[in-house]
Formats: C-alpha cells, sequence, structure tokens
C-alpha cells in the first residue's frame, strides 16, 4: 500500500483548542474551577476597593462632633482591647479641640452589654463631661452606626464629624461614609497592644469579607436613610 494510500484511510483528527486540563474536567469540576475563580474575583474586589477607599471629603480640621464607632465589651462588661483604643483616641481628639463633642455608637451585639454605653463610661473616666457624650445604643453593624450618628447630627443641625475606629476597620467605614451628606474624615485609633502576624491577617481577611458583603449585598439590602 503505498503512503498516498494509507493517508487516505486515516482518520482526520479534530484540533480542540482547550487546555488539556479543562477538557478533561467533568461538570461538576467545571463548577468548582468556576466558584473558586468567582471567589478570587471578590476577594480581589473587596482588596482593591479598600486600597481605593476616601479617608475624608473635606479639608476641615475642626468638627461639629466626634463619632466614636462602638465594639464589643468583655463577657464581664469592661471594655475590650479594641473599644478601648477607640475610646482613648476619641478622648485624645476631643481635648486636642477636634470637636466639641463624642457621639459614641453601638448597640449590645456581640452579648447583653450595650457597646455605646460601656465606652461613654470609658469616655466619663478619662475626664470627658457627660454633657459632651451622646449615647446611641441601638447601631446593630457599621452601616447603623454611621446611618444612625449622622440621624442624631442632622437633628442637632451639625454637618461635620472626625470618625473614629481602628485601622483595619476604617477602609470598609471610608466607603459607607462615602454615602452619606456630610462632611467628614476618618481617624485612626492605634492599638493598644501589638497583634501577631496571624491575628492581624485574620483580621483583615474578616474585614476584606465584610467589605465585599457591602460591595455585593449590604448597600442596597440594609441601606440606611439618615
Amino acid at each position: 500500500m503505498t503512503l498516498k494510500h494509507a493517508s487516505r484511510r486515516m482518520p482526520a483528527r479534530r484540533l480542540d483548542r482547550r487546555p488539556r486540563t479543562v477538557r478533561h474536567l467533568g461538570w461538576r469540576g467545571r463548577l468548582i474551577l468556576g466558584f473558586i475563580l468567582l471567589m478570587f474575583a471578590l476577594l480581589t474586589w473587596g482588596v482593591v476597593a479598600r486600597l481605593l477607599a476616601p479617608t475624608s471629603n473635606t479639608s476641615l480640621n475642626r468638627f461639629d462632633a466626634i463619632i466614636v464607632l462602638g465594639y464589643k465589651a468583655d463577657r464581664d462588661g469592661n471594655p475590650s482591647p479594641e473599644a478601648l483604643a477607640r475610646v482613648n483616641e476619641g478622648v485624645h481628639e476631643y481635648e486636642r479641640g477636634t470637636a466639641p463633642r463624642l457621639i459614641i455608637t453601638g448597640a449590645a451585639v456581640s452579648n447583653r452589654f450595650v457597646e455605646a454605653q460601656i465606652m461613654a463610661r470609658t469616655a466619663e473616666a478619662e475626664g470627658i463631661p457627660k454633657s459632651a457624650i451622646i449615647v446611641e445604643p441601638n447601631a446593630m453593624d457599621t452601616i447603623q452606626n454611621v446611618c444612625y450618628a449622622e440621624r442624631i447630627m442632622k437633628a442637632h443641625g451639625w454637618r461635620s464629624a472626625e470618625v473614629v475606629s481602628t485601622a483595619s476597620h476604617l477602609p470598609r467605614a471610608g466607603i459607607i461614609l462615602s454615602q452619606i451628606p456630610m462632611e467628614w474624615r476618618t481617624h485612626a485609633a492605634p492599638p493598644l497592644q501589638a497583634r501577631s502576624g496571624i491575628h492581624a491577617g485574620t483580621v483583615e481577611l474578616v474585614e476584606v469579607l465584610k467589605t465585599v458583603r457591602y460591595l455585593t449585598w449590604a448597600r442596597w439590602s440594609e441601606r440606611c436613610e439618615p
């Protein structure tokens, strides 16, 4: 048999340009791969959004109020190190003359103790007059922290605020604040104790996930009108 005749009998091969790994995946494998790629895209979106998050919308150095975002107390009703760091920095900013009053916001989210009340008592113990502290005890998350504090400001005719929280929390807070009609800037509270690399990484990952949740869902489902 000649080479010419042999070539006629050989079936033509179809060219499949898909990567071999994709060709061997079943529908379950493709579904899992798609899910992994989606999660990677969402996490990337969250990280980028935090890197680009606004820190202010004003050049003001003096404000009508300092808003201190709440954090849970411990099981005995004492301020946790994170809550204490936020209060300490709010007090420091008040003493610097940044604003003549504190609005401390936070409900009993993680246990029976109302965050704002525990933190307000701490601010009083550090020398802030009770008349200069406004407690907002109903906010269950950062969206409500910002929204309910802005309602208080609007009721008093106040138009500007410095918002105090820990550094890892502020990018998400800044994204939320960008939707609120007031002049603001964020201010980070230095931690009272050093965090291990694992702890810091866990906190950052949780904040990225919460940022993704806000961008994809909570921005609309938990919309709060000031």
